[in-house]
C-alpha cells in the first residue's frame, strides 16, 4: 500500500475518483470555497504518483496479463462481501492502495496451515487485509489490525460486521510502532502467529523488529510491496521509501533468525518464517 510524499508537482483539476496535484503553496481559491468537493488534493511527487499508477497495474484487479488473470480466475476464492468490499473500495479516490486479492489470499492460506489464532495487519486501509485475516482465523481468533486512522477503516466495518467477524478484529487507532512496542511490554512477546506488514515503506525494518519479537518460532511476516513497481533494482532511484524497501531486502536476505520467501506476486511479497 504505497503512501504519497510531499514535493512540487502539477495542477490539475479532477473528478470524482481522481487525484489533482498541485504545487507546494499553490492552492488554487476554488479549493476554499464551495467548489472544493470537486477536488482532491494531495501534495506528492510526480515520480511518486507515476509509481502508484504503475504498481496498481502490477496487482490482479489491475493487471491485463492474460497468465496472471488465469492465476487468478482458477485460484481466487473470495467471499460475496470480500468482493463488493474490494469493488468499493476501488471506487476510492486512493484505491489503488488496496491490497492484491492473490496476496491476501496466500496470507490466509498460510494462517490456516500454522494454526494461527492472534494476527497483526499492520497497515489496515479500508480493511480488506484484515477481514481476509480474520475470516481465516477460528471463532477464537483475533486480528489487531494496526492504522493511524479511522478515515478509511470506517469503510470497511459494516463488510467486517455483514461477515460475521468483527468480533475478531481489534482496531487500534496509533503509530503502529507505538502500538507494537506496547505489546511487547505488556508481556506478548512469542504470542502471535503471523502480521502482514503493508504500511508506511521508512518503517518497515523497525515494525520488523518488533514483529520478530512478538512472533512465536513458526510465525510468519509477510510484506507487502516489496519489489515497490521494480524501484529496488534502479541505483538512481535514492527515495526514501526505495532506500528503505532496497535496504530490507539486504538485510532480510542474510537474517539467520529467518528462513524466507521473496515472492514476485502482486507489488512483491516477502514471506519471514521465524526460526
Amino acid at each position: 500500500m504505497p503512501a504519497p510524499r510531499s514535493s512540487s508537482v502539477t495542477q490539475s483539476p479532477v473528478n470524482s475518483g481522481q487525484i489533482a496535484t498541485l504545487q507546494s503553496g499553490n492552492r488554487p481559491e476554488s479549493l476554499d470555497s464551495k467548489g472544493a468537493k470537486d477536488y482532491i488534493v494531495v501534495l506528492i511527487r510526480s515520480d511518486t504518483l507515476d509509481r502508484i499508477l504503475k504498481m496498481s497495474i502490477l496487482k490482479s484487479y489491475r493487471n491485463p496479463d492474460p497468465l496472471v488473470q488465469y492465476c487468478v480466475n482458477h485460484s481466487l476464492r473470495l467471499t460475496d462481501v470480500q468482493k463488493r468490499l474490494n469493488d468499493l473500495t476501488l471506487q476510492h479516490r486512493r484505491g489503488r492502495m488496496l491490497g492484491a486479492p492473490e496476496v491476501l489470499q496466500l496470507n490466509s492460506n498460510i494462517m490456516q496451515a500454522i494454526g494461527a489464532k492472534k494476527v497483526l495487519d499492520i497497515g489496515v486501509f479500508t480493511g480488506a487485509s484484515s477481514l481476509s485475516a480474520a475470516l481465516a482465523l477460528p471463532p477464537e481468533g483475533k486480528v489487531h489490525a494496526l492504522d493511524i486512522s479511522e478515515e478509511y477503516t470506517n469503510i470497511g466495518k459494516p463488510f467486517w460486521e455483514e461477515s460475521g467477524v468483527a468480533d475478531k478484529i481489534r482496531l487500534h487507532i496509533a503509530p503502529a510502532a507505538e502500538t507494537l512496542q506496547k505489546f511487547v511490554d505488556g508481556g506478548e512477546a512469542g504470542t502471535f502467529d503471523y502480521a502482514f506488514i503493508d504500511a508506511d515503506k521508512t518503517n518497515y525494518d523497525r515494525y520488523y523488529e518488533l514483529c520478530l519479537t512478538l512472533l512465536r518460532p513458526g510465525g510468519v511476516i509477510a510484506f507487502d510491496n516489496t519489489l515497490w513497481d521494480g524501484a529496488v533494482i534502479d541505483p538512481a532511484d535514492q527515495t526514501p521509501d526505495t532506500v528503505a524497501l532496497r535496504k530490507l531486502n539486504e538485510k532480510l536476505k542474510d537474517d539467520q533468525r529467518i528462513n524466507i520467501s521473496f515472492l514476485k506476486i502482486g507489488d512483491g511479497l516477502s514471506l519471514c518464517f521465524k526460526k
